[in-house]
C-alpha cells in the first residue's frame, strides 16, 4: 500500500505492470489516468479505480491540476496469472460516502456482493469517515486478516486482545481474526480485509 502525494503538474510517466490487481482511492485533488487499453479519465476525491494488469499493461498517472493530489494505491495478488488486462472506476460522486458507517467499495469477482469495484482477488476494501465519538465495528473470522490505514484524523481501534490503540494520520495496523474490532472517531479509515496468509508484516518494530 502506497500513500502518495503528487505536487501540481507532476506525476508518474508511462510504465509497465503485470500480474497484479491495482486499486487506487483518491483522497484529495484529481488523478488523471491513461493506459495502453486506450483508457483516459480524471477522477476526484472519494473515487475508486482498479486495473487488472494481468498479461501486461502500460499506464501513467498525473496531477494536471494546480492543487496537490493525494491517493492511496494498493497492489494485490490476483487469483491467477495472465488475466486479460482490464480497467474500471467509480466516480466519488456516485460512491456511497455516508459518514459514520463502513462504505464497501471493493469486493471479489467470486462473491455475490455488489460493490462499485470488483477485483480478481479474495479481498474487500472499506472506508469510513467517523465523526468525534462515532463508532463502527469490523468482525474478522479466524481465517481472515485486515490492513488498516488512518487516512486522516486520530481514530482509535479497540479489541479484547490489546485494549485500545490510537492512530494518527498515515499510521497503519495489521489485524487478525477471530475478533471484533471497534473503530472510534474522529478519523477517516481505510480497511483492506483479506484471507489470512500467515506471512504477517514487519518484524522490526
Amino acid at each position: 500500500m502506497n500513500d502518495d502525494l503528487v505536487q501540481p503538474k507532476r506525476g508518474f510517466g508511462s510504465h509497465p505492470h503485470s500480474n497484479a490487481e491495482i486499486v487506487t482511492y483518491i483522497v484529495e485533488g484529481k488523478l488523471t489516468h491513461k493506459d495502453s487499453m486506450h483508457t483516459k479519465e480524471t477522477l476526484g476525491p472519494g473515487s475508486i479505480q482498479f486495473m487488472t494488469a494481468g498479461s501486461g499493461v502500460v499506464h501513467s498517472e498525473h496531477n494536471l491540476q494546480d492543487e496537490p493530489l493525494r491517493f492511496i494505491q494498493m497492489w494485490l495478488t490476483p487469483k491467477q496469472r495472465g488475466l486479460e488486462p482490464n480497467y474500471g472506476s467509480m466516480c466519488g460522486s456516485k460512491c456511497n460516502d455516508e459518514k459514520n458507517q463502513w462504505n464497501h467499495l471493493v469486493s471479489s469477482t467470486d462473491t455475490k456482493v455488489k460493490t462499485p469495484v470488483e477485483i480478481n482477488t479474495d479481498a474487500n476494501i472499506y472506508v469510513a469517515k467517523l465523526e468525534e465519538g462515532a463508532t463502527v465495528n469490523m468482525k474478522l473470522n479466524s481465517y481472515r486478516q485486515a490492513y488498516v490505514l488512518a487516512v486522516d484524523g486520530t481514530p482509535t481501534i479497540s479489541a479484547k486482545s490489546f485494549g485500545k490503540q490510537k492512530l494518527n494520520r498515515h499510521d497503519a495496523a495489521e489485524l487478525y481474526g477471530e475478533e471484533t474490532f471497534t473503530f472510534t472517531g474522529p478519523g477517516h479509515v481505510l480497511l483492506v480485509e483479506m484471507a489470512k496468509d500467515g506471512a504477517g508484516g514487519r518484524k522490526d518494530l
